[in-house]
Parts: structure tokens; C-alpha cells; sequence
């Protein structure tokens, strides 16, 4: 059973910044994509950031401000967020989806921005 955990939410000041970190245990296949969504309450979860292969995908609302980076050896996919605004206040999971199409979600780690 893949299991993954989220690290590193909290509240912070609008312009501030916040590092996310997913760390990933259990068996894990070969990986098609990783990534982080994130979501608001009643809005639906939306990708932020994900990693397939090669190609990197941001939200509009991420480039320029956030960078998704990935450590094999440890396990861990991390979120760098800079400049935060009140719009990036939300709940944000990890998510991994392996070459047999399996997906799995983190608990969520709340993150909120106060202007």
C-alpha cells in the first residue's frame, strides 16, 4: 500500500513563502505522474504542479511564483511557493499516479495566506 504524507502547511503573510514536502513509503511502481493539487471549500481539486517524465506542468496561477521539484533517492516531492496570496489559501495534496493507472492521495496539508 502506497502511502503519502504532507508536510509543511501553515499560515503565512501574503508575499511570504512556504515550502510543501510529500514524502512517499510503500511499495511504488514505476511512476507516470506526480504532482500537487490543491482545493478550496465547495470548489473542485485542481492541479498546481505536475511531473511527467520529462515535462514539467504549472497552473497559470503557480508559474513564475511556485517550483515542484523531485528527490528519487529520498522519496520526495516537494512544492516551493513564493509570493503567496490570499488565492493560494487552500487545502494542497500530493498525488501520484503509477504505470498501472493507480492513483493515490495524500491527507492534505491546509495552507492559508492572510493579506
Amino acid at each position: 500500500q502506497v502511502q503519502l504524507v504532507e508536510s509543511g502547511g501553515g499560515e503565512v503573510q501574503a508575499g511570504e513563502s512556504l515550502t510543501l514536502t510529500c514524502t512517499a513509503s510503500g511499495r511504488i511502481y514505476s511512476v507516470r505522474v506526480v504532482g500537487w493539487y490543491r482545493q478550496t471549500l465547495g470548489e473542485e481539486r485542481e492541479p498546481v504542479a505536475t511531473l511527467s517524465g520529462d515535462r514539467t506542468t504549472y497552473a497559470d496561477s503557480a508559474k513564475g511564483r511556485f517550483t515542484v521539484s523531485r528527490d528519487n533517492a529520498q522519496n520526495t516531492l516537494n512544492l516551493q511557493m513564493n509570493s503567496l496570496n490570499s488565492e493560494d489559501t487552500a487545502v494542497y495534496y500530493c498525488y501520484i499516479q503509477d504505470i498501472f493507472y493507480n492513483e493515490y492521495w495524500g491527507q492534505g496539508t491546509q495552507v492559508t495566506v492572510s493579506s
